[in-house]
């Protein structure tokens, strides 16, 4: 591989974003690309295909055999939020592969008891996240149901372009976080990108099942996109 590109592979890494390195199997030429400058065709779709699926492979586009290699950083999710929810949430996407942080600056809902073997805050998010910036492969879940703990992360999300943003909340509070975002000059085009109420319509019922609706929603957005 050339020198050149092991550098620009090095540097997406130490930044956290998805590369991918085309390679002519019969010529052996090489090409990386990121996801913002993919070419407009079969083989750009394909390629876009890959970065969410994080599979390398073989595609044959216009019968010129070319290997497709995916670079993608870990897929993290930073849960907004102590709660019974976020208990259930935790184990769920430890076990589908992401690195999990937990923030709730409230003690008493922040212990090791309640969120063992996890990277948990017990601080303000908008501190933590000064220090831990969010990305374009970070999922965030706000989950207090406090416009004092959720609106500043959730804000910061969507100007990181988060792949996944969720909140807590009923139509009726989503409307109201809605005004006070519009105070904040987010408009309604890019608070669309917040799923409110968070999580798949499945009937849920309790934290649990709250919880799996969530995760199965970040997943279908990191390998399908928004499906909205």
């Amino acid at each position: 591989m050339q020198v050149q590109i092991l550098q620009q592979i090095a540097q997406a890494r130490q930044s956290r974003t998805a590369v991918a390195v085309v390679t002519d199997i019969q010529s052996g030429d090489q090409t990386l690309y990121h996801p913002d400058g993919l070419p407009a065709d079969e083989l750009g779709a394909e390629i876009d295909r890959r970065l969410r699926s994080g599979k390398s492979g073989i595609v044959n586009p216009d019968e010129n055999e070319l290997f497709i290699q995916v670079h993608v950083p870990s897929p993290r999710l930073v849960i907004i939020g102590a709660v019974h929810i976020s208990q259930a949430l935790v184990p769920m996407a430890q076990a589908c592969g992401f690195d999990v942080t937990v923030i709730d600056p409230r003690t008493a809902f922040a212990t090791p008891e309640r969120f063992p073997n996890v990277d948990l805050l017990a601080d303000w998010p908008q501190e933590v996240l000064q220090t831990r910036p969010l990305d374009s492969y970070t999922a965030l879940v706000a989950v207090t149901h406090d416009p004092k703990i959720d609106d500043l992360p959730l804000q910061d999300a969507l100007k990181e372009k988060c792949f996944y943003i969720g909140a807590l909340g009923s139509r009726k509070t989503h409307g109201k976080r809605a005004v006070r975002f519009a105070e904040n000059d987010i408009d309604a085009t890019a608070l669309a990108a917040i799923h409110a109420p968070i999580g798949l319509d499945i009937g849920a019922a309790n934290p649990a099942e709250i919880a799996v609706s969530i995760m199965a929603e970040i997943v279908e957005t990191l390998r399908r996109g928004d499906q909205r």
